[in-house]
This record gives C-alpha cells, sequence and structure tokens, in this order.
C-alpha cells in the first residue's frame, strides 16, 4: 500500500525535475512581465544578474584553456588541428558573408533609415577600432600568464594550442599532462552544471532590468530596425545555420535546435558569446554528443572570431545611417559594406553592445562621417541591449552548427547521443 506521501513531489523536486531550458524560459517570460509593470524599479534587482554573469564568466578561461589544450593533446596527430582549423574557419566566414548578405537584404527591402530624424539623438564618440596589424600582433601574448588574467581570449587560444601541440610532439612523456588536462575539463564542466542551477534566478534580473529600463515603447522610434534585426537573425539561423546542420552534416536540424535551446535562452539573456561558452561546450558534449576534439576547439574558436549576427546587425545598420543620411549606395557600395563587415565582425568583443563601437570602420567606408557615425550610436545605443541579446544568440547558434557540422566530417560526434536525447 501507498504511503500518503508516495507520488507526491515536493516544489523544490517540481523544480529540479524540469529540464533547465526550461527553467530558464520561465524564467525570460516572468522577468519580462516583471520588468514591463514594475518599470524602472526593476533596475534594483539587475545586480543579481550581473552576480550570475560573472560566476559564469569566472569559469570562461580556466574552461577554454583546459578544454582546448586537453582537446588538441587528444587529436593524436598534429595534422588534424589544422585539419580541423581550417574547416572551422571556412564555414565561419561563409556563414558570416551569407549573414551580411541578409541583413543588406532586410534593409533595402523594409527601408528602416528612410524618414528617420536623428536631430534629437545626444552623439556618442566612438573609439578607434584597432587595425588588423594589431589585432594579429595580439594574438600571441608575450606572457601568458598575464593573458590569463586579464582575458584576452585570442592571445589564450593561440597559447593553448600551442601547448596541446607541444603535448603531441612530445608523445608518450607528456601523457601524464594530457590525462591532467581532461580531468581538469570535466572538473569544470562540472563546476558549470552547478552554476548554471542559478541561471533561471540571474536571467529573470537581467531580463526584468532590461525591459524595466528599456520597455517596448522604446521601439517607436526604431520599429522596422528592430523588425529587420529579429527578422533577419530567425531568417540566418532557420536557413543557414540549420541548412549547414542539414545539408552539410546531414543531421536532423531540428533535433539541433531542440538540444541547444538552453545555450540560445542563455545567450539571449546575458548578451554574450563569452559568458555562454561554458554551457555552449556542456550542450555540444552532453546532448550533441560532440567529442573533446572538436567542441574543445571550435567553440573557444567561434567565440572569439564568429560574429554572424553581429555580421548581420552591422550592415543593416550601416545601410539604415545611409537611409537616415540620404547617402545613396550603389552595388560597389554594398559590396565594400559586405566585406568591411566581415573584417570587422571577426573583431568584435563578445560582449554586450561591442558591436556598436565597431561601426566607425565600416560607416567611414561608405562616406559617413565621424559626427553623422556618433549620432547614429546616440540613436541606437538607449536600446541597443534588445537587439544585442537576439544577435548574441545568433553568434552561439552558428558557432554550435559550424561545431556540429566539423564533428560529422571529422567523425568526432557520437550519433547515438545526438539521435537519442530527449530534452524533457
Amino acid at each position: 500500500m501507498d504511503t500518503p506521501t508516495e507520488g507526491r513531489r515536493g516544489p523544490l523536486t517540481l523544480w529540479f525535475a524540469t529540464a533547465l531550458w526550461k527553467r530558464i524560459l520561465l524564467a525570460v517570460l516572468l522577468g519580462a512581465l516583471v520588468g514591463y509593470f514594475w518599470g524602472e524599479g526593476a533596475a534594483s534587482i539587475q545586480w543579481i544578474g550581473a552576480l550570475f554573469v560573472r560566476m559564469i564568466r569566472m569559469i570562461v578561461v580556466p574552461l577554454v584553456f583546459v578544454t582546448l589544450a586537453g582537446g588538441v593533446a587528444a587529436m593524436g596527430d598534429i595534422r588534424r588541428l589544422g585539419g580541423i582549423g581550417l574547416k572551422a574557419l571556412a564555414l565561419y566566414m561563409l556563414t558570416s558573408v551569407i549573414a551580411v548578405a541578409i541583413g543588406l537584404g532586410f534593409a533595402i527591402i523594409l527601408q528602416p533609415g528612410a524618414g528617420v530624424s536623428l536631430g534629437d539623438a545626444t552623439p556618442r564618440e566612438l573609439g578607434q577600432p584597432p587595425s588588423i596589424g594589431d589585432m594579429l600582433m595580439n594574438i600571441v601574448p608575450i606572457n601568458p600568464v598575464a593573458a590569463l588574467a586579464n582575458g584576452d581570449m585570442l592571445a589564450i587560444i593561440f597559447f593553448a594550442l600551442i601547448f596541446g601541440a607541444g603535448i603531441l610532439v612530445q608523445g608518450e612523456t607528456a601523457r601524464p599532462m594530457a590525462s591532467i588536462l581532461d580531468q581538469a575539463s570535466a572538473a569544470l564542466l562540472g563546476a558549470t552544471r552547478i552554476v548554471m542551477e542559478v541561471a533561471p534566478f540571474g536571467v529573470f534580473a537581467l531580463i526584468a532590468g532590461v525591459m524595466g529600463t528599456t520597455g517596448p515603447s522604446a521601439f517607436t522610434s526604431i520599429f522596422k530596425l528592430a523588425i529587420a534585426v529579429y527578422g533577419g537573425c530567425l531568417l540566418h539561423m532557420a536557413i543557414t545555420q540549420g541548412g549547414l546542420v542539414r545539408l552539410f552534416a546531414n543531421l536532423r536540424a531540428v533535433r539541433f535546435f531542440r538540444d541547444i535551446t538552453e545555450a540560445q535562452l542563455l545567450a539571449y539573456s546575458t548578451s554574450s558569446s563569452a559568458a555562454t561558452l561554458p554551457v555552449s561546450m556542456r550542450v555540444a558534449e552532453k546532448n550533441l554528443g560532440l567529442k573533446p576534439p572538436v567542441f574543445s576547439s571550435v567553440l573557444p574558436l567561434g567565440a572569439t572570431i564568429n560574429m554572424d549576427g553581429t555580421a548581420l546587425y552591422v550592415g543593416l545598420v550601416a545601410v539604415f545611417a545611409a537611409q537616415a543620411f540620404g547617402v545613396p549606395l550603389g552595388l560597389g557600395d554594398y559590396l565594400v559594406i559586405m566585406l568591411t563587415t566581415v573584417l570587422v565582425s571577426i573583431g568584435t568583443a563578445s560582449v554586450p553592445s561591442a558591436s556598436l563601437f565597431l561601426l566607425a570602420a565600416v560607416l567611414t567606408a561608405i562616406g559617413i562621417t565621424a559626427e553623422q557615425t556618433a549620432l547614429v550610436v546616440g540613436f541606437i545605443l538607449p536600446f541597443d541591449r534588445i537587439l544585442d541579446m537576439m544577435r548574441t544568440a545568433t553568434n552561439v547558434t552558428g558557432d554550435l552548427a559550424v561545431a556540429t557540422t566539423v564533428g560529422k566530417w571529422e567523425g568526432e560526434i557520437d550519433l547515438e547521443t545526438y539521435d537519442a536525447h530527449a530534452a524533457p
């Protein structure tokens, strides 16, 4: 005979029994609702979200180093490192070019800048974007320890690649170090699982703060631009990134999107590819079945240089600015925007609203002055966070789509895990 308590599930048991992505989605919806009704007061709880983001970022640097170095060491043949890296880079560049084209298409069709007055915007001066030479030079760290301490992701990736390659070159002598890196990676992924239990509360606070301080009314002046950004990103995720998984990897795209929901929601709420990276790695391994040699190398690289959403957005805003200031654009101008945007997006920091401050390089290329650029940024910046949330989700989706495709090509994916995983 069952006891009266058998079959019952308390609130705490029910909470932990619910899939994490469902809890995060609930937090997004409740946060938006609370922020809408609470208004400016919702900003008082944003510190909870900021604390959660700090917890995630705490894990990012050590996780990237140990998983990337360990993943390279697990390849067994140093030649595979070049193969995986080149394939990932080629796909990242391809999807970025397509993203810019989609952004330009939405800008041309919807004409979001036509008739927009920027006279009331407060100019925001922009810093000079780094030159290509400086970006390439800074990839090689003078002091790897300082790079780790400062969170210089490109430098960390370079050092981790060299360190992992060194283990391969040394062979059996360095095998114990490879084992240590593998164990450290497992521990850090476990720590990520612990931190992610805080995610629903952090996401709730972040969304409530954004909705309370910005609110839906902020979109009245840029409604067309917001529609273009969200529509372009959704189309790019469905057609380009989903098509990559379906056509290039010959895997079911619907299952792919279902299994990465957790990473997408976190990217949307934090607006940071870097903060989402530990979760992307966990999703790649546990849900998609990707193996360390691929997810530990392709995902950190993607979080640093793959910015599909950013490329789409910057290209779209460039045309928006030209329309607002009455600058005519020809085919050559659109090609210049595409080329410049792809190059600029590679150097975009994976933090909220960073792409706005790289607009100068693209806008200058089509004849927009520094003063006009400052007006455009001043016009968009107050509500850029909501736009940034969508393009960050697009960036992270692209990272996982490329990693999945490369994993299939390299035979570094557990297809049983990919096909059998079923989110509750």
